[in-house]
């Protein structure tokens, strides 16, 4: 059949391997005999070079074996010496096989003329997420890739944010930076954050970020990428990828280079108070082409916008970030490369980011300041051997991440009485064990199978505490069973304590049962081990209730998760596909108005079909589109107890529908055009005994904290100045539909509808750059968050856009 022949088919990226290869250096290489495509991939890997193919039959020519000591020019020669291919090299580090010109092209007279140098081609983008390295026009599936080192430093110190900016079917809620859930497509449980595993599976490279616990946010500096694989993704990721998984892949230390970056800002927000942002980042080879060390370190500052006008303090919500992160890479020989990275951040934000509609747009009164703060610290091992298309990955680590939030539990008098102030307190400690390990058979044009195991512990311990500020010792008991000392003495509630253990077997195969025709079949199979107790159980409950509560908490699952597609490429640049697959989380306990009880496990299952036309960024035009209908069963949901305390329970069954599309033209190299939208109609069809008591008889609710419909268009021009510098410019809106808090009339408050924008400019020349970046270029005050204090949750409150917010930064690299 056809095949596209303009479109890079074949592309060996060196992520996660050795230093980028430049045109004469001489590395150790070893390719066994074979065929060119897998050839190309063996010598990418090894050398860090991206090595592309004009035309697919490429692929399939005979290669022999090549070993020794080589340049990459050297050793694609020696590759396809005697075939009707030739090379072109595009840049220090991207080669292309093409086609010899045919005989009666050759006898053309040719008139000698001066040819400008070519602009290097952009390679072809490879799905790494995949954990099979799949080119893009044959993973079936939505994908969002932002790569190329495509994060500003005023992005990066942005953290999530900055990517949900560029992704339209990501979103989160906003209670502040370490504290947020991040949510894919429509796949969203509640706002508040309890004992429930989160809904979207986030990653550092092939180690997992959180479990029970929401989104650390780390910062974005040093990234090679940003992976968004959407829709469940049980069969490779397993519990709590319901919506998708976020990949977050960093540059790997080079073994050749020493060198680094340097970057600072200043910012100014209207309304609101300074801030600031620093980072450096450092590659030190110790040991050339054997032992490297790359070292990132930043601190940002996030000034406060937010007013108090009870306590009579302005700009409260001031957010203190710093962190770093390291990365030791071991490569005895070409076979082997061992990675050891450490990950640390803090952050600490003064107060809520609320504020309340009949206050003013941007304070609110509240009797006492409620900081909350974020430690989080990650140590991973990964191991990868090579062995000619086969490839054995061992990826090990340790997850500490301790989570402090507060919230006003002042219980005002509706006649305007002075109430004594009081704080409600809550510490989340995680700590996540896994290990994964897996074979994986990379084949040419994303054919191949991957067969690994893995093992998860994660454990989950919540102490809660009420503090009265009164002068009187005793005061009228917030929260039932647990008293208000006054003067300052914290009294304990009741908290719980969860620990999940998890053992999976898990394996994909995609073969081409006919020409132009890929199927994809997957499987997982988990064994999870839960047990469940309260901590620092209060006076008032029941021995036996907790025993009870805890004995139906501790069991054992055993769950299999299927997953099957299908793909065709057989259209000239066009891939369609269709696709099912399941994701869940497991139970655990929780306490619910003072009282221990188990949730149950919650499974989605999505169908979904898509195509994709073109590459963004390499071809012309991309069009991509996708329908997907997924059913949610017993939907697990961190909501508030009838006391306003966090607790967690399965509110029903639901069912979304998801339309989604997007379009990059690049009518010029210079200039890329990208728009995209999504459509979400979600339901609770089916909702639980307790949900129906707080709803309208008859009453249609829908799933909170996702807009019904959200978009984002986006410009990026690059050009050069004079001999000597570049400009690039870019700007972006994004729309954020309506969506509602929580699920109930309670809960059901209204969010969303809003614009967001940015615009950024950077000059660069040599190794510095110039750069202004401007966010809410409008100064637009949407909600885009009704939650202030579950305390109180009949206050009007709203959590309002950053205002107009401008940075001048430089950036400095050596």
């Amino acid at each position: 059949m056809a095949r596209h022949a303009d479109v890079l088919i074949v592309t060996a990226l060196a992520m996660m391997a050795a230093s980028p290869a430049r045109a004469a250096d001489r590395q150790q290489i070893s390719i066994a005999p074979g065929h060119l495509g897998e050839a190309a991939i063996a010598l990418g890997r090894q050398t860090g070079a991206s090595i592309g193919m004009s035309d697919q039959s490429l692929a399939g020519i005979a290669t022999p074996a090549v070993a020794g000591r080589l340049s990459v020019e050297a050793a694609l020669k020696r590759l396809i010496k005697g075939s009707d291919a030739s090379i072109r090299r595009i840049d220090a580090t991207t080669w292309r096989i093409v086609r010899t010109a045919t005989a009666r092209e050759q006898g053309r007279p040719h008139i000698a003329r001066p040819v400008a140098q070519a602009a290097p081609e952009p390679a072809d983008i490879i799905v790494t997420a995949s954990k099979r390295d799949t080119p893009l026009p044959r993973y079936a599936g939505m994908v969002d890739v932002v790569g190329d080192d495509a994060f500003t430093a005023a992005e990066a110190a942005g953290g999530t944010a900055s990517l949900i900016f560029r992704v339209a079917s990501l979103s989160s809620t906003h209670a502040g930076e370490g504290r947020n859930k991040l949510f894919i497509r429509a796949i969203a449980d509640s706002g508040v954050a309890g004992p429930t595993q989160a809904t979207s599976g986030q990653y550092l490279g092939d180690m997992r970020l959180n479990y029970a616990a929401p989104d650390p946010d780390l910062r974005l500096y040093d990234m090679q990428g940003v992976e968004v694989l959407e829709g469940p993704q049980g069969t490779l990721y397993g519990a709590g990828s319901l919506g998708g998984i976020v990949r977050m892949i960093p540059n790997a230390p080079d073994l050749v280079r020493t060198g680094g970056q340097a970057s600072a800002g200043l910012s100014a927000t209207q309304h609101g108070a300074p801030g600031g942002d620093l980072s450096a980042t450092i590659n030190l080879p110790i040991v050339t082409e054997k032992i490297a060390l790359r070292v990132v370190g930043y601190g940002v500052q996030d000034g406060g916008y937010i007013d108090d006008v009870l306590r009579n303090r302005h700009d409260v919500n001031r957010i203190r970030t710093y962190g770093g992160r390291a990365a030791l890479r071991f490569a005895p020989n070409e076979d082997w490369t061992m990675d050891l990275t450490g990950v640390f951040q803090r952050i600490k934000g003064d107060d809520a980011q609320y504020a309340e509609k009949d206050v003013g747009e941007l304070e609110r009164a509240s009797a006492v300041a409620q900081p909350y703060s974020s430690s989080y610290a990650l140590a991973n091992l990964r191991i990868e051997r090579q062995w000619n298309d086969l490839r054995f990955i061992s990826s090990t680590g340790f997850v500490h991440n301790v989570l402090t939030e507060s919230y006003d539990a002042t219980q005002y008098d509706p006649f305007g009485a002075d109430a004594p102030a009081a704080l409600f307190r809550q510490r989340n400690k995680v700590d996540i064990f896994s290990t994964e390990n897996r074979i994986v058979r990379d084949l040419d044009n994303g054919l191949g199978w991957i067969l690994g195991a893995s093992y998860l512990e994660s454990t989950s311990d919540i102490h809660r505490s009420l503090t009265s500020y009164s002068a009187d010792m005793m005061q009228p008991q917030v929260i039932p069973g647990v008293p208000m000392y006054g003067r300052g003495m914290p009294a304990t509630s009741t908290g719980v304590h969860n620990r999940i253990r998890e053992a999976t077997l898990f394996g994909e195969a995609s073969f081409e049962p006919v020409r132009g025709l890929i199927a994809t079949v997957g499987g997982r199979l988990t064994n999870s081990r839960l047990t469940g107790e309260a901590l620092d159980p209060i006076a008032l409950l029941s021995l036996a209730a907790i025993a009870r509560a805890e004995a139906q908490a501790n069991r054992n699952e055993t769950i299999f998760l299927p997953s099957f597609s299908l793909l065709t490429d057989a259209w000239r640049g066009t891939t369609i596909y269709a696709r099912f697959q399941q994701g869940f989380r497991p139970g655990g306990l929780a306490v619910d108005d003072q009282h221990i009880q188990r949730f149950r496990n919650d499974r989605a299952s999505t169908l979904e079909l898509g195509f994709r036309r073109g590459i963004p960024g390499v071809d012309r035009i991309a069009l991509t589109g996708n329908l997907a209908y997924t059913r949610w069963k017993d939907i697990q949901a961190d909501v508030t107890d009838r006391i306003g305390i966090p607790t967690t329970d399965n509110i029903g069954d639901g069912r979304i529908y998801t339309v989604e599309g997007r379009v990059v033209v690049r009518p010029i190299p210079r200039l890329t055009l990208d728009g995209s939208i999504i459509f979400n109609d979600s339901r609770l069809n089916r909702p639980a005994q307790f949900v129906r008591l707080l709803s309208y008889e008859g009453q249609s609710l829908s799933l909170p904290n996702v807009a019904n419909l959200g978009g984002r268009i986006g410009v990026d021009y690059r050009a050069r100045v004079g001999d000597e510098m570049q400009l690039h410019l870019s700007g972006s809106a994004r729309y954020v539909g309506k969506s509602r808090l929580g699920v109930g009339p309670i809960l059901g408050r209204e969010q969303g509808n809003y614009v967001d924008t940015a615009f950024n400019a950077a000059l660069t020349r040599g190794p510095m750059q110039w750069s202004l970046s401007l966010t809410n270029l409008f100064d637009s005050s949407g909600n885009r968050f009704s939650l202030g204090t579950p305390f109180d949750i009949s206050g009007d409150y709203v959590t309002p856009q950053r205002p107009r917010t401008i940075r001048l930064g430089m950036d400095f690299a050596f």
